[in-house]
């Protein structure tokens, strides 16, 4: 619950899109991810400047050179041309017959991540985000339609435990079926998985 909670992003933090700026001004991020770090510290203003995602950060108030956590964000969609029966019933199910398409909006999660000395249980950092990021595209300021969040996510069972805690299904049920829709070996390792959210179940 969030009475419960000892931080909130919503009270604790104030929000903005990443600048060069707030990187110049800031303590470096680290989240215990070197890839995740690296991005944020060197890459994800070019991403933004080629138009491929927009990052945004939280910083603490009461230490606003302290950044809590980081996200990109970028436009995306769901295939269904080439999807099995079984993942394309299950994602068809919910929208309506004559709404049924080749291709349903999505936003994509790039990256996340959340500072290492708010990765702390009484805090649940990662569940604030996924809930501010499924409010906010149900907003009348979301510019564009938006049914879906996507994610690739590291094919971990900590990662894939936290995206289904907050509602995220696989879009495909069966690890062979992904595999052979994004034409890898079945001898290969999966490294990711794609999970999704379906927004309309916040209405």
């Amino acid at each position: 619950m969030m009475e419960s909670l000892s931080y909130r992003l919503n009270y604790d933090c104030t929000l903005f899109k990443l600048n060069a700026q707030i990187l110049e001004n800031c303590k470096p991020f680290n989240c215990g991810d070197k890839d995740l770090n690296d991005f944020f510290a060197n890459d994800a203003l070019a991403y933004e400047r080629d138009l491929m995602g927009k990052t945004y950060c939280w910083l603490d108030n009461t230490d606003n050179t302290h950044i809590v956590a980081m996200i990109t964000l970028a436009n995306a969609g769901i295939q269904t041309t080439h999807l099995k029966n079984n993942p394309k019933r299950h994602l068809n199910k919910a929208i309506p017959h004559n709404k049924r398409g080749r291709t349903y909006p999505a936003v994509l999660i790039g990256r996340l991540g959340v500072d290492i000395s708010f990765q702390n249980s009484n805090y649940r950092i990662g569940s604030q985000l996924m809930n501010f990021i499924k409010e906010w595209f149900i907003t009348e300021d979301n510019k564009t339609g938006c049914r879906f969040i996507l994610v690739d996510a590291v094919n971990t069972s900590h990662t894939l435990k936290y995206y289904e805690r907050n509602g995220f299904i696989p879009l495909f049920p069966k690890i062979e079926d992904e595999k052979e829709y994004y034409s890898i070996d079945q001898d290969e390792v999966l490294r990711t998985r794609i999970l999704y959210f379906d927004l309309i179940d916040l209405q």
